[in-house]
């Protein structure tokens, strides 16, 4: 974009006292902006790393009895959704509430999900609950990560650091919320476990409300206004939706064991649907339009990584649960706790990348290289654990896991935090929110990618299925150092 042309992302004005301050080099509004997503992430890997378990394990376990390979489809169609529902929040943020006030409501509708989980039993609960958290997290998520990105100027070298360290606070909760729940649900039930999320992400609104004003006057204001006359085709647009689900559901169309492939399905076509708008809005320049195309490869790159990456929470719980041995001194740790595992990595890391990443400034490789980097180690990660093939029944060292999920915490600090920087700096100014949403489109097909892939895997063909992973992230990032500098060139300026 020409330096004439506004963004939300310019440096504020003196009159912005608050955005301003600093803290440790940084923008005041960064710590808020981490609090509040701390506690999110917290509520949300709290509950989806024992959600799997409370629909495969047996009611006298306390579960819902549900066939293993339909629940785990259920828990990467849920992660598909979460992420699919962003385009809402987004949509919201820029047309109606601003992404200040977005990220406030969505917050009270994740805690509203949350306790729905924890109070109503059996499937009842379960689709209240998911709905709601995926409504709710969809406009929290897009809208935190871009409001963080109007702290900073397009130029900024911090951005990258900046985001970094956003992403400490993202992992702390992930390393906080499984061992909570974890234990709660082992002695007292998932119920009670549910309802430790509910509290976490309560405590999360609260300190957002209370240092609100570190934001100053960032996401308050609405860029594209919504019309009345817009209103109606939207509403019209909606009903007839909600009439096409209904009737798909009706006639078997979308059954609980195809929910991850029919989720898939929908966030493909949607994402074509909204580069689409993007690529032909008369309100996206020329320039603006260059850097777009500059950021379909890095989408297809980021829900390859994705796919692989999200199985945490669906092959690798279930791994977690069957072949680990999870006896550390004499005590077995709950299987869940493979969710806190790679963010205690991601919390050793965070703060030596954004230290080497403000260090190197504009020094630093490229973002098409970081995301090549990211997704060939990825790859790599799964061939380790083919290597584990060996051991036999539920004997798989803890510790191995651990060393291996490192590679895995490596891989998302070159991808993950780069990928949200970049995406606020190459998105148009009126449609920032949403192509933050369309970021997390690529997150939501690698999620419900990891629900499906989940399926084909067994202890007796773990070569093949580590194999086979590994081997096509590793092709999928060679492709992108390959585009790289095709890609850099249409980036026009953003590093």
């Amino acid at each position: 974009m020409s330096q004439e042309e506004p963004r939300l992302g310019d440096p504020p004005s003196p009159a912005d006292t608050a955005a301003e301050r600093t803290l440790f080099g940084h923008p005041i509004g960064l710590t808020n902006l981490f609090g509040v997503e701390l506690w999110e992430r917290f509520s949300f890997y709290g509950m989806l790393t024992i959600l799997g378990y409370y629909l495969y394990y047996s009611t006298t376990e306390g579960g819902l009895g549900i066939a293993q390979s339909t629940a785990l489809g259920i828990v990467g169609a849920y992660g598909g959704l979460v992420y699919l529902s962003t385009v809402l929040g987004g949509w919201i943020a820029d047309r109606v509430l601003g992404m200040e006030r977005t990220v406030f409501y969505g917050g009270v509708v994740v805690v509203a999900g949350h306790l729905a989980l924890a109070v109503l039993p059996g499937l009842a609960g379960v689709g209240v609950g998911l709905v709601l958290i995926a409504l709710g997290s969809g406009g929290l998520k897009a809208n935190a990560s871009s409001l963080l990105g109007t702290l900073y100027a397009p130029t900024d070298a911090r951005v990258d650091g900046g985001f970094t360290l956003f992403y400490l606070g993202i992992n702390i909760g992930a390393f906080c919320g499984p061992l909570l729940t974890g234990l709660l649900q082992r002695e007292w039930g998932f119920h009670v476990a549910f309802g430790a999320a509910a509290v976490g992400m309560a405590l999360g609104l609260t300190q957002y409300v209370v240092f609100r004003r570190n934001l100053g006057t960032h996401g308050r204001e609405v860029p594209n206004p919504i019309t009345g006359r817009e209103l109606i085709p939207v509403l019209i647009g909606v009903a007839v939706a909600a009439v096409v689900v209904l009737v798909a559901v009706l006639a078997e169309l979308i059954t609980l064991e195809n929910l991850s492939d029919v989720t898939t399905g929908v966030i493909v076509v949607a994402s074509v649907v909204y580069f689409a708008v993007l690529l032909r809005s008369a309100k996206v320049t020329q320039v603006e339009r260059t850097r777009v195309v500059a950021f379909i490869p890095l989408f297809i790159a980021n829900a390859v990584f994705w796919s692989l990456f999200q199985q945490m929470f669906t092959m690798l719980a279930v791994y977690s649960d069957e072949r680990v041995d999870w006896r550390i001194f004499g005590w077995e740790a709950p299987a869940s706790w493979i969710g806190s595992v790679e963010p205690v990595w991601i919390i050793a890391l965070s703060p030596l990348f954004a230290l080497m990443w403000t260090k190197l400034g504009n020094r630093a490789p490229s973002t098409p290289i970081k995301f090549a980097l990211g997704v060939i180690g990825m790859g790599i990660a799964f061939w380790l654990f083919a290597l584990l093939s060996g051991f036999d029944g539920k004997t798989v060292p803890v510790l191995a896991v651990f060393v291996i999920l490192g590679g895995f915490a490596v891989s998302e600090l070159l991808l993950s935090p780069i990928g949200l920087a970049v995406t606020t700096h190459l998105a148009p100014a009126a449609f920032r929110s949403q192509m933050m949403a369309l970021y997390f489109f690529s997150v939501g097909i690698g999620t419900s990618m990891a629900g499906t892939l989940a399926r084909f895997y067994s202890p007796e063909s773990e070569v093949a299925y580590f194999g086979f992973s590994g081997a096509a992230a590793i092709v999928a990032g060679l492709v992108v150092v390959a585009c790289a500098p095709w890609i850099k060139r249409r980036m026009q300026g953003v590093h």
